[in-house]
């Protein structure tokens, strides 16, 4: 049997990160087990409905990797892979009209208010609501429910689930599950515009497209049963299924869409890596046999076996993402890394500066691309600072020293014909070795005057070869100016 997944998602927006995931597992267990994974999109909720959200979802799919082999622009033959578009054909209606014939969904004619006053009267003490249709029109005669439909009475078509017994159904994660029937709702099957529900299409259009394994996340376990009943009713066989744990944030609330939480498009404004995004969402649940954490799509490929999915819920932990996007950032080519993090480096440097190698200092020591600007923005203008940043006990530095340190520095790097990092280097280390003193007591004074920073991307040296001498000179003598004003002030 060839294994076929599909993500079916709801064009309602921004991909959330829970989305992916989903469409990430479905991809893995197509490509690792040489099946095929479709896209099909349920947009048959026209009240969420959002425009451009269908692009949204083909641009995340695109840029995640993730290619499918069947989908609304790719028909393999079990086409169309639009709900909407399938709802005009009657294909939805026509099958819940065979649930009716054999005694498994019926009519109901309820209206807006009785349903309404239903639901009032089902909350309990607690304020909770335990309402589940009461089966008022199942008790309907088939003449009734002919005479209701000829006169244009509003409907829906209910699953009609038994009120005796149990539903067994297995989850690859959580097992063999055992819920009793009269905790089962007749869940609308048909809306009253003629739509399908979600939960209704989704298992017709499962059944029709060969869909062999079902991925999802944990929430739907209780709808479960409900499903096997409909495959169940219609002598189908049941997909496996693949309940996802939970995704929450730090505080161990569920992240949600309609709460803001991060989509995968935020993520990338934010200026993460597709790449790093899909590796760190992959182990939100799934865990490989050794403790390895960076995976390519193509080792995620081979190493993905969906028996490790967890049932404990996943931490979206945006330190963790941050320290793995900075893996793939120290992994890249300099030609790559210079071509994405230009951009960042123009926000700052409007000078005639040494781009590439501004960029080049700061390629292992960020975590995103927008962490750049402000590690380098003191290349374009030395910022304001105190006296007491030249001050550093590890160092034994302080002002006075400091001040005697740059002075004699000062004159000797004035005097200097080649400005390039070697040079510079040989000047300062002759000095150090001349005076007798450690390195940090010439290279802190000297790196905070040419900087105005107390951390840097890079020493003084490859600091001040890219400045020049000109700017370096200047800088140092700001020092200088900031220093004496500090010793003369505490005298």
């Amino acid at each position: 049997m060839k294994i076929r997944t599909r993500y079916a998602p709801s064009p309602t927006g921004k991909m959330h990160v829970g989305n992916l995931r989903t469409a990430l597992y479905e991809f893995l267990i197509a490509r690792h087990e040489g099946g095929e994974f479709l896209l099909r999109i349920e947009d048959t909720d026209m009240e969420r409905y959002q425009e451009g959200a269908i692009d949204i979802i083909n641009n995340t799919l695109k840029k995640a990797g993730l290619d499918y082999d069947e989908g609304p622009d790719k028909d393999g033959g079990y086409g169309p892979y639009v709900q909407s578009e399938r709802v005009k054909s009657g294909l939805y209606l026509a099958y819940a009209k065979q649930l009716v014939e054999k005694g498994e969904a019926y009519y109901c004619f309820c209206s807006k208010e009785r349903l309404e006053k239903l639901r009032a009267d089902s909350v309990n003490e607690n304020g909770k609501e335990t309402a589940k249709y009461d089966k008022h029109c199942l008790s309907l005669s088939r003449e009734e429910v002919e005479a209701k439909l000829a006169a244009g009475e509003p409907y829906v078509i209910r699953q009609n689930n038994p009120q005796e017994g149990s539903t067994v159904f297995s989850d690859i994660i959580y097992g063999d599950i055992s819920v009793e029937n009269c905790e089962l709702d007749d869940m609308v099957l048909i809306k009253a515009d003629g739509y399908p529900t979600y939960n209704f299409a989704n298992v017709i259009d499962d059944h029709l497209m060969k869909i062999t394994h079902v991925v999802r996340g944990n929430e739907y376990l209780s709808s479960s049963p409900k499903y096997n009943r409909l495959y169940e009713a219609f002598g189908w066989d049941v997909p496996v299924y693949i309940h996802c744990p939970t995704i929450t944030d730090e505080n161990h609330k569920k992240l949600s869409k309609r709460r803001g939480d991060a989509s995968f498009e935020d993520l990338l404004e934010l200026g993460f890596l597709p790449e790093a995004i899909v590796n760190y969402v992959a182990l939100l649940g799934w865990s490989p046999s050794d403790d390895r954490e960076i995976f390519s799509l193509k080792e995620l490929i081979e190493a993905f076996d969906y028996n490790r999915i967890s049932k404990s819920p996943a931490v979206f932990d945006i330190q963790k993402l941050r320290w793995m996007n900075s893996e793939y950032i120290k992994a890249m080519d300099d030609g790559e890394y210079f071509e994405k993090a230009l951009p960042e480096v123009q926000k700052v440097i409007k000078k005639n500066l040494d781009l590439k190698e501004i960029a080049l200092m700061c390629k292992t020591r960020i975590e995103v691309f927008p962490d750049i600007p402000e590690k380098i923005d003191f290349f374009e203008k030395l910022p304001e600072y105190e006296a007491s940043m030249y001050t550093h006990k590890k160092m034994k530095t302080n002002a006075e020293n400091s001040l005697a340190v740059l002075r004699e520095l000062l004159t000797r790097i004035e005097q200097l014909e080649d400005f390039d990092v070697a040079s510079i280097e040989k000047l300062a280390m002759d000095y150090v070795a001349e005076k007798g003193i450690k390195n940090g007591q010439a290279l802190w004074p000297l790196r905070t005057a040419v900087s105005g920073k107390q951390m840097t991307p890079a020493g003084a040296y490859e600091i001040m070869a890219i400045l020049g001498k000109d700017e370096s000179v200047a800088r140092i003598k700001t020092g200088i100016k900031i220093l004496e004003e500090d010793v003369n002030a505490a005298k």
